[in-house]
């Protein structure tokens, strides 16, 4: 078959979140769609939180792409059936290839739902193979030599060998996302340095897809990237996209200079772990490049939850390690997952109440989320305490297994309707108006809003949560008392 026009599709996040207002764009598909670009391809992306998809243009396309992650997947394969039947009215049969996160450990959930083929892991050269055999003719020996592939030979499921990392990160474009529909002006863009990452956090998908060998682009390429940004987006920050900028910090400690000695001055921000104030070195380098937010993964202040989570960090280390990041004029937002073995109502606000004690900036506490592909999930599902597969409420927001040391209420109740709404209460947010803390101020206003309508926006789930919840707990007291 001819293949000349590609769409790639970024379903948007279920419903409404408390981070609605943050539209990035992932960068799964703009790489991609950049590399077939300059294979002659005719790309379009359409992100759903950017912009509505363009039905006309998906039904001219010659073949879709759609890029899932476990909270998108419903959504996802909700666009592939709508294809599928629009395609079949106008006689047409547009190849659909799935990737992504939730899809490269569910490839056979996707293939039952309107995917053609699967790209497991990085799709790079995948994706360039699979266009090629389409475009040659369908030699059945052929595509079953195309390694990060699944797909269907009748009703019968064909996984294909995994792919190796794709290591050479600097022969990839710069992510062209002009590619994607209605971008335009954004307040933020998006930097991606780096795949992979040298820890293994239990909760955590990124090294079951990237892997634990971190694979740079090289601080000159990260340049390169950063000028041609900049010309389009002249007052935009950056958003190093990286799950964990400073790595490698002898790798960062070089972009930063670089950024500096090309008169680079951008306002930036990371993701990082607890451990880069033990650089003093490099935090002059950030401060002085103009980093203005770190986002830190704390996770936790119970130390057992920590060594489950594998963090490899402690909790006497973070309030000093968020003074210093203050020194250097550089804002926290604190990242907690609650929900652990060990953590049970009182964890949950000894953790806000820590992060108003250390003058945290801004925090993000979501729901521990059992993803496919993590060590959590296999936990979850080998001992029957999921109790949703509902793959919408899997975004941080929502309860959808038995915790160990309390019901599923007190989690969901002690996380959303509790602890973040004590962080961004209306005294918070006065306390920082009073101080003249105009950004807290606006945070803080901006988390409170969003809080309440979260709330607004869930009342029918969170009274189905707290009967469920209710009707599990009679369960449990039923089978203790039949034990004796």
């Amino acid at each position: 078959m001819e293949i000349k026009k590609i769409v790639g599709i970024e379903p948007g996040p279920p419903g409404f979140h408390v981070f609605s207002a943050f539209k990035l764009p992932r960068m799964g598909l703009p790489i991609m769609g950049t590399v077939l670009r300059d294979k002659g391809y005719q790309v379009k992306i359409f992100c759903s939180d950017i912009t509505p998809i363009d039905w006309s243009e998906v039904l001219s396309a010659d073949m879709v792409m759609l890029s899932t992650i476990t909270s998108t997947a419903n959504e996802t394969y909700q666009i592939a059936r709508k294809i599928k039947e629009k395609a079949k009215v106008l006689g047409k049969d547009i190849p659909i290839v799935m990737g992504g996160a939730h899809v490269t450990f569910m490839a056979n959930e996707a293939l039952d739902h309107h995917a053609d083929f699967v790209v497991r892991g990085e799709g790079e050269e995948t994706i360039l193979e699979l266009l090629s055999w389409l475009e040659s003719g369908n030699d059945p020996n052929v595509i079953s030599q195309i390694k990060g592939l699944s797909y269907k030979i009748g009703n019968r499921v064909q996984h294909n060998e995994k792919r190796s990392p794709f290591m050479d990160q600097d022969s990839l474009p710069t992510p062209d996302l002009s590619l994607i529909q209605g971008w335009k002006n954004p307040s933020i863009f998006p930097v991606i340095t780096s795949r992979g990452c040298p820890f293994d956090c239990t909760f955590c998908s990124v090294t079951k897809i990237f892997g634990h060998r971190y694979r740079t682009r090289s601080p000159e390429k990260v340049i390169e990237d950063i000028k041609y940004y900049r010309e389009l987006y002249p007052h935009s920050w950056i958003f190093f996209y990286d799950d964990n900028f400073s790595a490698d910090k002898k790798r960062t400690k070089r972009i930063l200079e670089l950024m500096i000695e090309n008169d680079l001055h951008i306002s930036w921000t990371a993701q990082s772990r607890l451990d880069v104030v033990k650089d003093r070195e490099l935090l002059q380098l950030m401060r002085q490049s103009g980093c203005k937010v770190l986002y830190i993964g704390l996770e936790s202040v119970n130390p057992e939850t920590l060594l489950e989570y594998n963090k490899l960090q402690v909790v006497d280390d973070m309030e000093e390690a968020i003074q210093t990041l203050h020194q250097y004029k550089i804002k926290v937002h604190g990242m907690f997952v609650l929900g652990g073995e060990q953590d049970d109502r009182d964890t949950v606000m000894q953790t806000v109440r820590a992060a108003i004690k250390w003058k945290i900036d801004t925090v993000q506490m979501v729901i521990l989320t059992p993803l496919p592909g993590t060590p959590v999930y296999e936990k979850m599902v080998s001992e029957n305490r999921i109790t949703s597969f509902d793959w919408s409420q899997y975004d941080g927001h929502h309860v959808v297994y038995k915790p160990n040391k309390m019901s599923v209420w007190e989690l969901q109740f002690g996380v959303m309707l509790k602890a973040m709404p004590k962080f961004y209460s209306l005294w918070q947010v006065i306390k920082a108006g009073v101080k003249f803390k105009f950004k807290n101020f606006l945070y803080r206003s901006y988390g409170h809003w969003m809080l309440i309508k979260w709330k607004v926006h869930n009342s029918r789930y969170l009274e189905e949560v707290k009967a469920f919840s209710s009707k599990l707990k009679s369960k449990e007291k039923t089978k203790q008392l039949a034990k004796g």
